[in-house]
């Protein structure tokens, strides 16, 4: 693949949010160009909290006067200092530096609500399930000076439209295997898809076709599909996280969209309520509340929203995410029946779907483990390129604007300053102690991640 083609797919893995009103020329070849717009319309306009999606704190902060300010949440400072070396690791934000939003006060920094939430109640939850209890999970604030050429849109990288990347690297990369490897990596792809294909089906007719389903039933069916499927558990997560963010009216989600905030505390409380194991292991593959207990957990999540509603909105809009993030662009999949159970064709009509399959599968499958970091830089390589040739210093993450922002940490003569810092009884930070550390543009390897695995071990990840 030439740098042309890489750099047409990232553009594409990006959601560019200050773009909404020019009209897209490739409609008449989009069959869900005019469900998105609808969908852009619906989400923004007709939901409580949905002006957020166009103005936002995060938003300010990308725009602001030339410095942006940072924290990052650390759980291992002493081992950072020691080797003065900061790496980032893959994930959401691909590979950059995980952070949040800062507001400069009188008082000190203003935490974003999703620092607020990983500094005082997830990261000190991952420390107690580790028994580490000597680990303080630390914030570091960092001040990144933009230069006059930085990007000034808003381009956010959407993870959940990276498969036709992963279908991509897989296909560079796949000779890592032996013949016999690819060949069983290959029939379980296909038959994962093939066995899935009920869900499938259903979610088409839905999002091309109108059709219309009990939302029980069609919750039911996607449980029982995200095993196979994992991806599903992704997208799940995100439509579930989307709604209660955009549908939230209790004082405390008002409060927090005042200051411009989405608020993150709900679908953060919804995963570790409904899955504890979570904490320092985010797996959403594994993310699939009962849909018998779906009612109760929005109730103990946020009593503002009804769930008959939610039911309903989840079964419309996870239909469409996975038409337009896991089906090939422009195509509309075939009668199911007619389809050839075959790896190559089925590229044609299913290759994001079947890139994230692989992306999932290779974690775990024969000698791939070992070459997996390789995947993952390949990557972050290619993101950084893209990032770079558009001046993006600073990422976030654009499923949908909660406050996840990253550090390009591949910027060319990237000017930044670091501090440990304090939280206050208010709940500020404030900088303590000025830090020599140096942001690396090389993962650290998935084995090593808090994320990922609880040994503590080097080189010292950046999550």
């Amino acid at each position: 693949m030439d740098f042309l083609d890489a750099y047409q797919q990232w553009a594409d893995a990006h959601a560019f949010f200050d773009t909404a009103l020019i009209p897209s020329p490739a409609e008449h070849n989009d069959p869900l160009a005019k469900q998105a717009a609808l969908w852009e319309v619906r989400l923004a306009e007709d939901t409580p909290n949905g002006r957020l999606l166009r103005s936002n704190a995060l938003f300010n902060a990308l725009s602001g006067d030339g410095t942006l300010h940072l924290v990052h949440v650390t759980h291992a400072l002493e081992q950072i200092n020691e080797h003065g070396v900061l790496y980032p690791s893959g994930g959401c934000l691909v590979g950059s530096i995980y952070c949040a939003p800062l507001t400069a006060t009188d008082r000190g920094f203003r935490m974003h609500n999703l620092a607020a939430y990983v500094l005082n109640k997830e990261a000190p939850a991952f420390v107690a399930k580790i028994g580490e209890p000597d680990r303080i999970p630390t914030p570091l604030i960092f001040e990144i000076s933009l230069p006059p050429q930085a990007y000034r849109g808003l381009a956010g990288v959407d993870y959940l439209r990276l498969g036709s990347i992963h279908l991509q690297i897989y296909s560079r990369l796949e000779y890592l295997l032996s013949k016999a490897e690819r060949h069983q990596l290959r029939e379980t792809i296909v038959s994962r898809i093939k066995n899935s294909t009920a869900f499938l089906a259903l979610a088409a007719a839905i999002a091309y076709q109108g059709a219309t389903v009990r939302p029980d039933s069609f919750l039911q069916l996607l449980d029982e599909t995200i095993p196979r499927l994992p991806i599903l558990g992704y997208v799940y997560f995100e439509a579930l996280a989307e709604y209660l963010m955009l549908h939230s009216t209790t004082p405390q989600t008002r409060e927090r969209t005042e200051l411009g905030e989405f608020n993150n505390w709900l679908y953060k409380e919804m995963l570790f309520v409904s899955f504890p194991g979570m904490a320092g292991k985010f797996d959403l593959a594994k993310f699939r509340p009962s849909p018998s207990k779906l009612d109760s957990l929005l109730a103990r999540i946020d009593s503002s929203v009804d769930p008959v509603h939610a039911r309903a909105y989840l079964a419309e809009r996870i239909s469409y995410l996975v038409a337009a993030r896991l089906f090939t662009p422009g195509q509309i999949p075939e009668a199911w029946h007619h389809t050839r159970w075959e790896f190559d064709g089925l590229a044609t009509q299913l290759g994001p779907l079947m890139g994230h399959l692989i992306h999932r599968e290779l974690r775990t499958f024969g000698r791939y483990p070992d070459f997996y970091f390789y995947f993952d830089q390949h990557k972050a390589l290619q993101a950084w390129n893209y990032w770079n040739h558009m001046d993006i210093i600073a990422p976030f993450n654009g499923t949908i604007p909660k406050g996840e922002i990253g550090i390009n940490p591949a910027y060319p003569n990237l000017d930044y300053r670091v501090w440990r810092a304090e939280q206050d009884e208010a709940g500020h930070l404030h900088p303590t102690e000025q830090l020599e550390l140096t942001i690396a543009p090389r993962l650290v390897d998935i084995k090593y991640t808090l994320m990922r695995n609880n040994k503590w071990a080097e080189p010292v990840p950046a999550v």
